[in-house]
């Protein structure tokens, strides 16, 4: 019996990606599986019904969640789409689960396995599946599209007959895919980019993309591709450096984030006042804190002539290409499961081991389940 795979619409506010795009779906297709979709599920990302040549369209959620064996989601599901999902099922997305207690608790209640997205381990045979770096991609090219619209200035430098207009200088803190995203693109709208990270293996990926390293004297190098977290003396020392940086941008793009913690908070509201008036500060963080003081998520605050925006959700701002980089790392983090069109999930396969949230009435990811039992 071919396994089923099953794509809602999103209905989560402001959410426009689809969890499988068309060349994906055919891709599924091939593999012996059956792809079947909720009607106008790609519509938010410009993908009408008729683009679908390799799935079946149903009518409404529920008549895919009770055909689905395997549910393929961009945001969390919702209790009404656990309850109604078949017995026994898989669904696959972000889960975003430090958050949402009660949607795991009852996964775990009605025995369905998930697999989190955000928990797939970054090793080297799992990049092609690495959802997080992905998403990440589009929200610093999109965040620095958002600053150049801000700034009341232009990035680049010009000569022109009225005189030379200097380039706007451009502080990004944080390297990971989303800093390395924003840099390049602040690199090609022509400013001055300087970055700052507190791993210090970032200095040469920085500086290969044509910015300058922000040296602080602090490190710290963590785990899994992550930061750990500063000690109190770590980040009095990195503040003292990074806020002169912060006073002299015109620009400035946070990254920094820690999965499953609040944002650590990088610029104060004394940080802030010392800015330039018409500075733009775009904080990536804004959904898990933010790393400025006065962010607001899915707002631009305005404080002492500086524009703090705290954008929500920019994937979904390009939502046809974010779609389409999310539906390639579902189709590489499953197509090891699929078998002639049989889903057999390889329990001794580290990247499913370790991605897994629920499975046969239990919660697999330890940090989940220490919060779910208080």
């Amino acid at each position: 019996m071919p396994v089923t795979i099953g794509i809602l619409k999103e209905t989560a506010p402001g959410e426009l990606r689809v969890a499988v795009v068309p060349e994906v779906a055919g891709k599924f297709r091939a593999l012996g599986a059956r792809v079947i979709m909720e009607r106008g599920a790609g519509q938010g990302a410009q993908m009408p019904d008729a683009l679908f040549k390799d799935v079946e369209i149903l009518d409404s959620p529920a008549q895919v969640l009770a055909a689905a064996d395997v549910l393929l989601k961009v945001q969390p599901p919702g209790a009404e789409e656990i309850e109604a999902m078949k017995e026994g099922g898989l669904v696959i997305g972000f889960f975003q689960a430090h958050q949402r207690v009660e949607e795991v608790r009852r996964l775990r209640e009605r025995g369905l396995t998930s697999f989190a997205m955000e928990l797939v381990p970054r090793i080297s045979r799992a990049q092609s599946m690495d959802a997080l770096s992905s998403q990440a991609a589009v929200a610093g090219y999109k965040a620095v599209l958002i600053a150049a619209n801000t700034l009341d200035k232009f990035f680049p430098m010009l000569t022109t007959a009225a005189g030379t207009i200097r380039p706007a200088q451009v502080l990004i803190i944080g390297a990971g895919v989303a800093g390395l995203q924003a840099i390049a693109t602040a690199k090609r709208l022509g400013a001055v980019v300087e970055a700052y990270d507190v791993r210090s293996a970032t200095r040469e990926q920085i500086k290969s993309l044509g910015a300058k390293f922000v040296e602080t004297g602090v490190s710290a190098e963590g785990t899994g591709g992550y930061a750990r977290e500063l000690t109190e003396e770590e980040k009095r020392k990195q503040q003292e450096v990074l806020e002169q940086r912060i006073a002299a941008a015109n620009v400035v793009v946070t990254t920094a984030a820690i999965p499953g913690r609040t944002a650590p908070r990088i610029i104060s509201r004394a940080a802030v006042e010392r800015m330039k008036p018409g500075a733009v500060i775009v904080d990536l963080a804004a959904e898990s804190g933010g790393n400025c003081e006065l962010t607001r998520a899915g707002e631009t605050v305005v404080h002492n002539g500086v524009k703090i925006v705290g954008p929500a959700n920019l994937p979904s701002q390009l939502a046809a290409h974010a779609s389409e980089m999310y539906a390639r790392n579902l189709l590489n983090f499953l197509k090891p499961a699929i078998d002639n069109g049989e889903l057999k999930i390889d329990w001794e396969d580290e990247v499913f081991a370790q991605s897994c949230l629920t499975h046969a009435g239990e919660i697999k990811h330890e940090a989940t389940r220490k919060l779910v039992a208080g």
